[in-house]
């Protein structure tokens, strides 16, 4: 019988560990938390100095008995979750329920390797209570923020789900940014490149070393350039050296998973915890460059048998952020002699490998490169050609981890006064761009940055925006855009137009309209929920409460009083302030209003006023169109549905249409989904097939009917039934064949045996919604 019990987090790493440890000891998983606070109430007893209320969770009661049982035929119990401030939480609420004495030896690891595990057992501490209060006023505030805005959303915006302390702050940078892309006015200017060549007839590359503003200047100086002679005036040389980066943290790994890789910061963090919980890497979520001096000697050892010891360089990395863990490492191979795992998925293969060799190059030497800078003098203009040209001469760390941008690009051989000849003039439109959306890596730098998040929070900010349907990463296309060149051909001044693709973009970050709403009505009526240096000042209180032992009740109250207030402030907004209505114009048939507006079923447009006397009308918003940005004509185009997509013997006029779920076909009284064209591109022939399908489907459903009635007898996924033709939430019956009529063909049944089934099956009851006062808690 074993004497020693672990607990760790995950049952994967737990298999691992056993295997390390023998005989004598038991391994157990806890699967992640075991105890919150209750779901159905706040669960923080705010006038007893903010005491949580902590329960097992139902799906952990089974887990918690187990490990109870386990306990009885153990002489000693470790306790082994992450060494983050999560895992020493989860540690502490183990020994709360387990009811462990205080000097429960808690052992924390680096790396899920043999010696690592072995070291960690023979160096036990106890429970860190500072990391445990910590994680509990996160907690406790993330909970009142939570319970408390939540309901007041509910009331106030459609589509509204809940606010979090950190996803607010978040929404508002997408928000923020999407706004200053939309604000943004192009300004044009003129960017001219030029090919010359030398008496031996090598080809020299070119940029004019200014841009100008309009057509006349551009076409002023190609003039100028017909009638000038052209020579060199300098030629520089000079070294440069390009040094490796720190291995990685979470932040930098997601963000250059994203890069190299494509992947989304979800999916980084769950290939690098299976990795972690496989042994393959140390600890995934960490904000520490440092590696251990046994890691360093074990690059140094790689370096110098693969590529020399000239290759090598010692390197120190510490983080300039104080608020950083030390104490963890870098994100690493847990041994560095295997350059690549084999056995694993494909992705978490290349998530390996990109670690490996981005640690590996942190302790190569810089890679060394020759620069050069060639100007050449226009004779009757003050503007210079300037070509630069890079070398790789020594390529030191490049040889592991090449993230250069270019190959090398060689200059012809020129010096001074050396006359050249122009071969090639072109001068483009250029328009100036907007700051870039965001994609998942570059939100997660701008958090890191402005220090709204911590390491084992990224992740989860990231993608709980997108659950809660407030931001959405998709590709959008573009738009061809016209733009004028300038050219000299054969001695000639060339002018044309061209076009170009413009506003493409690739899985990046979109507000959505409720988004705009809730941004709004935060930044109005709460925020500080917003504020960045807010959030990222209670981040700091967490360190600090994790670093001197403050007492995190006080970091609670302190948050709390002024947020409550807000909170009963909120109670006599009324809903017409939070959704505000943006006017478009007239609309030229009707002589009506055309405005925007945000309602129950998200965001549309309307003709008229409640007022008048015809009723207004309305028509929803299609997907990727913005509140904020659709014009006139673009909310117009939305009344002219639905179109007419053709006519046929057997199923009628087919009509295309946009509704709440999508576009969508209609003949008859049936519909069909589109899902890859648009009604407005939609082939006859394309929805007859369509149709042609949803017929078939419907046949094959379709078991019997009955003349005058809506009454059907259909196939469903638990077998045959019968349907009173009643929608949901209109009366509808399902009742199940069998139950009633058991072996009873189908087929045979009577519209008269079907009602009088349909009468004796009850009549589900519905829940009747109940407007309910908040409960105005006392100030503590």
């Amino acid at each position: 019988m074993p004497k020693n019990l672990v607990i760790v987090e995950s049952p994967a790493k737990a298999k691992t560990i056993e295997k390390f440890l023998g005989k004598d000891y038991t391994v157990k998983s806890s699967i992640g938390h075991i105890r919150d606070m209750p779901k159905k109430n706040m669960g923080v007893d705010i006038e007893n100095n903010f005491a949580p209320n902590y329960e097992i969770t139902t799906d952990k009661k089974k887990v918690v008995a187990e490990l109870r049982k386990a306990l009885k035929t153990c002489d000693k119990i470790y306790l082994a979750t992450d060494e983050d401030r999560e895992g020493e939480a989860i540690a502490w609420h183990l020994s709360q329920a387990l009811n462990l004495p205080k000097n429960t030896p808690r052992i924390v690891f680096h790396e899920i390797t043999k010696s690592a595990i072995n070291k960690a057992i023979a160096s036990p501490r106890t429970l860190d209570y500072r990391l445990v209060d910590a994680q509990q006023a996160r907690r406790v505030i993330d909970r009142l923020v939570g319970f408390e805005i939540s309901p007041v959303l509910w009331r106030k915006i459609s589509g509204a789900r809940s606010a979090g302390r950190v996803q607010s702050p978040v929404v508002r940078l997408v928000v923020e940014r999407e706004r200053e892309i939309a604000q943004h006015i192009a300004k044009i200017s003129f960017k001219v490149k030029a090919e010359l060549v030398d008496k031996n007839g090598a080809l020299l590359e070119v940029k004019l070393n200014k841009d100008f503003a309009d057509k006349e200047a551009v076409t002023d100086f190609a003039k100028a350039l017909l009638d000038s002679e052209l020579r060199v005036s300098t030629v520089e040389n000079k070294p440069s050296k390009r040094a490796p980066k720190a291995p990685f943290i979470t932040s930098t790994l997601q963000q250059e998973a994203s890069h190299k890789l494509g992947f989304s910061v979800k999916q980084t963090m769950t290939l690098a915890q299976n990795l972690y919980r496989e042994g393959a890497i140390t600890y995934m979520r960490t904000d520490s460059f440092t590696l251990s001096e046994t890691a360093i000697e074990a690059c140094a050892k790689v370096i110098k048998k693969k590529y020399g010891s000239q290759y090598h360089q010692l390197r120190r990395y510490k983080t300039k952020d104080s608020s950083a863990q030390e104490a963890h490492e870098a994100i690493r191979p847990t041994d560095l002699d295997k350059a690549q795992i084999f056995g694993i998925d494909a992705q978490a293969a290349k998530l390996y490998t990109l670690i490996y060799k981005r640690t590996i190059a942190s302790q190569m030497c810089d890679a060394r490169l020759q620069k050069t800078q060639i100007k050449v003098d226009i004779s009757n203009r003050d503007e210079v050609f300037i070509a630069n040209g890079e070398v790789l001469v020594f390529p030191g760390f490049l040889s592991v981890y090449d993230y250069l941008s270019a190959d090398d690009k060689l200059l012809s051989d020129l010096h001074k006064n050396d006359r050249l000849t122009l071969v090639n003039f072109v001068a483009k439109e250029h328009f100036s761009h907007a700051k870039p959306r965001y994609t998942e890596a570059s939100l997660v730098k701008k958090v890191e940055e402005i220090g709204i998040g911590r390491p084992s929070t990224f992740a989860t900010m990231v993608s709980t925006v997108q659950d809660r349907n407030y931001v959405v990463k998709e590709t959008r296309e573009g738009f061809e855009r016209d733009y004028q060149l300038i050219e000299i051909k054969d001695g000639q001044i060339i002018n044309s137009q061209s076009k170009e693709n413009t506003g493409a973009e690739k899985n990046k970050l979109f507000p959505t309209n409720v988004a705009y709403l809730l941004n709004d009505f935060l930044m109005k009526y709460f925020s500080n929920i917003v504020d960045y240096e807010f959030t990222a000042k209670l981040e700091s209180d967490f360190d600090t409460i994790a670093t001197k032992n403050t007492p995190w009740q006080g970091v609670v109250r302190d948050f709390y009083q002024p947020f409550h207030a807000q909170i009963e402030a909120a109670a006599d907004i009324s809903r017409e302030e939070t959704h505000g209505v943006r006017e478009l114009g007239i609309d030229p048939k009707t002589q009506k209003p055309v405005s925007t507006r945000f309602g129950r079923y998200g965001a549309f447009v309307q003709i008229g006023d409640r007022d008048d006397e015809d009723k207004p009308i309305f028509a929803s918003l299609r997907n990727g169109q913005n509140i904020e940005t659709i014009t006139l004509d673009q909310a117009l185009e939305l009344f002219n549905m639905p179109c007419i997509v053709g006519e046929d013997k057997e199923f009628g006029v087919i009509k295309a249409n946009y509704g709440r779920f999508g576009p969508y076909l209609q003949y008859g009284k049936k519909y069909v989904a589109l899902k890859e064209d648009t009604p407005e591109e939609v082939s006859l022939e394309k929805a007859l097939t369509l149709i042609a399908a949803k017929e078939k489907f419907d046949s094959e459903r379709i078991i019997k009917t009955f003349k005058n009635s809506k009454i059907q007898v259909l196939n469903g996924r638990f077998g045959p039934y019968i349907w009173n033709g009643k929608k949901k939430g209109k009366g509808q019956k399902n009742i199940t064949i069998k139950k009633v009529f058991g072996d009873k063909s189908p087929a045979d049944l009577s519209l008269e045996e079907c009602k009088k089934a349909i009468a004796a099956k009850p009549k589900l009851k519905t829940k009747t919604k109940t407007k309910t006062k908040t409960k105005t808690k006392k100030k503590p």
